[in-house]
């Protein structure tokens, strides 16, 4: 990691120092026809614009597993998780026989961005809507008087100077402590990011979402259209204030149910039961959280520990042959395909279908908190992410796949100064 003020190099990319604050923010969940059908439905006039006359408007693909640590590790460091070393929100550790939440910042292997640009005097601003995601974010960072402002909308009631860089967000943003399950967890990011651009001025700031609303209103609906238009204001005011705003989002979201409603779930922990036997393999959901409600532990992606003498090939055919699984590999295969940490994923990796998701055991999920049919993501099928900047982008021809964790490099080098 090397710096100047011209250059900060970082994970072996480089970044132009910005001309003008730059607001980089990952929009939870937000498959892309949310941004489509909300601006055909009149409700982001700024957005409209920017698509439409001022800016850019991209598609690109997240990391796979398409859930929210690795993908949100991946865009504030510019690499994939077998450099950063994310692989999920959960994993299992088997050396030390333990499954384990990936909120650790020790799990990290790489240094952030924010890092890098804070060793050679950048003003850094970071604020996500779960505490869980906070440490890994700020990952390195000074924080305290005169260093970076970190916090979660979480537990915004509890920031301290010290800890978070900031005290009082509350009062300086006039909202309460929103509840995890609410829309408002996302507004007091941004509302405090306007704030933070009028007074601070930071050089660079990233604000993360929660899909709490993607995981509830399916695209062009009203729950989401409202979502969209409260986001809009607030990155609207964002451009007023001489920043330059890039979005996007760690992962889209489908529909995983029937049409009375019903999830399609795949339960493996069972299945492997059936075909091995009870108890000798080990299922692990990376998208497992402390935030259920959204969507039961359930997504379109899995990892599957087996004994050292299982016959890899005959339980790849086995479970291939499962209605609503997609694609199933061994350790070697998915982790050069979804690059990957091998360390950290099992001997069997599996992807369902759009509509389908994939549990342990029918024992162990409780779903009597799904207040509404199941959306979710994981899988290749929530692969596709917007990629949208205020400002027009060049440069952009060697790229032959552009990646959600590709918006730095894009923002800083190939927008125009």
């Amino acid at each position: 990691m090397s710096s100047n003020k011209s250059t900060v190099s970082v994970n072996g990319r480089n970044y132009l120092w910005p001309d003008k604050p730059l607001v980089v923010v990952c929009i939870d969940g937000s498959e892309p026809a949310y941004i489509e059908q909300a601006i055909a439905a009149g409700v982001m006039p700024w957005m409209k614009k920017i698509v439409e006359q001022q800016g850019t408007d991209l598609r690109a693909h997240c990391v796979v597993p398409s859930f929210t640590n690795p993908n949100n590790i991946s865009i504030v460091t510019g690499v994939p998780p077998v450099v950063h070393g994310i692989c999920g929100n959960f994993y299992y550790d088997r050396e030390n026989d333990r499954e384990v939440m990936m909120n650790e910042p020790e799990l990290l292997r790489t240094p952030t961005i924010f890092k890098a640009f804070q060793d050679a005097g950048a003003k850094i601003a970071v604020i996500t809507a779960k505490d869980k995601l906070r440490r890994l974010l700020g990952n390195e960072l000074r924080l305290g008087a005169g260093g970076a402002i970190c916090f979660s909308s979480e537990k915004s009631d509890q920031v301290s100077l010290e800890q978070n860089g900031i005290d009082n967000v509350l009062d300086m943003v006039g909202m309460q402590v929103p509840s995890v399950y609410s829309a408002e967890l996302s507004e007091l990011i941004f509302a405090a990011g306007v704030k933070l651009m009028e007074t601070v001025r930071p050089d660079l700031m990233y604000l993360s979402t929660t899909d709490y609303i993607q995981h509830k209103f399916a695209p062009g609906s009203e729950g989401a259209n409202s979502f969209y238009a409260m986001m809009d204001g607030y990155w609207a005011q964002l451009d007023a204030l001489g920043a330059v705003v890039a979005l996007t989002a760690d992962h889209g979201m489908n529909a995983k149910h029937n049409e009375a409603g019903e999830p399609n779930i795949i339960y493996l922990q069972d299945e492997m039961d059936r075909i091995t036997s009870p108890g000798a393999t080990r299922v692990i959901l990376p998208i497992t959280d402390p935030y259920v409600v959204h969507h039961g532990a359930l997504g379109s992606y899995a990892t599957v520990y087996l004994p050292d003498d299982a016959d890899i090939e005959s339980l790849k055919a086995e479970l291939s042959a499962i209605d609503g699984i997609e694609q199933v590999y061994d350790n070697a295969e998915g982790c050069e395909r979804f690059e990957l940490a091998n360390d950290r994923m099992g001997d069997l990796i599996l992807v369902s279908s759009q509509d389908t998701v994939i549990g342990t055991t029918a024992a162990r999920h409780d779903l009597s908190g799904l207040e509404v049919p199941l959306r979710s993501h994981g899988g290749l099928t929530e692969q596709q992410v917007p990629l949208i900047f205020s400002r027009p982008v060049t440069g952009l021809e060697n790229y032959q796949q552009l990646r959600n964790f590709d918006i730095f490099n894009i923002a800083l080098n190939h927008a125009i100064h």
